[in-house]
């Protein structure tokens, strides 16, 4: 009888993880931003307040994606621009799609109207996920050593 072989549980593809994070980040966001909204709109008129509150979401979420979604080092105004030129590219998007819905169909039911923005949304967050893990949020691994000090890669490679 030969012992049982140790097998290391499964552990999910890291872009998955990072996928599900990215979007438990930014849907956490989203919802809270529309709460805000709604307390804000009752105050200042709603497209002051919707820009204003697009742009705190978004610096938010790009702190939120570079630590927790992507376990990112990297840190700065240029990862906010290029998040926030993301967002503006997903905008454009979304846009496109209900303005091409209204071309095709001069008054869809809410229903179709509903399903064209949030299918628009999905593949725009699908994309924009691509963009910031592979695009915005790309550098040099960094290894913890044991004394908590950060090696970059050129340090593991010359330490071996």
């Amino acid at each position: 009888m030969t012992a049982p072989t140790y097998r290391p549980p499964r552990t999910a593809h890291p872009l998955i993880g990072a996928f599900v994070r990215f979007v438990v980040c930014g849907g956490g966001v989203g919802l809270a931003s529309g709460g805000v909204l709604v307390l804000l709109s009752e105050r200042i008129p709603l497209v002051v307040a919707n820009a204003l509150i697009t742009v705190v979401s978004t610096v938010i979420a790009t702190e939120l994606h570079s630590r927790i979604s992507f376990r990112s080092n990297r840190r700065g105004w240029r990862i906010h621009l290029q998040s926030g030129l993301t967002v503006a590219v997903s905008y454009a998007f979304t846009t496109g799609a209900l303005l091409m819905l209204y071309a095709v169909q001069n008054s869809p039911s809410m229903v179709v109207e509903q399903t064209v923005y949030l299918s628009a949304s999905a593949v725009a967050g699908v994309g924009r996920f691509v963009l910031l893990r592979f695009a915005v949020f790309t550098g040099p691994a960094v290894v913890q050593a044991e004394g908590g000090a950060a090696l970059g890669k050129s340090s593991v490679v010359i330490a071996a």
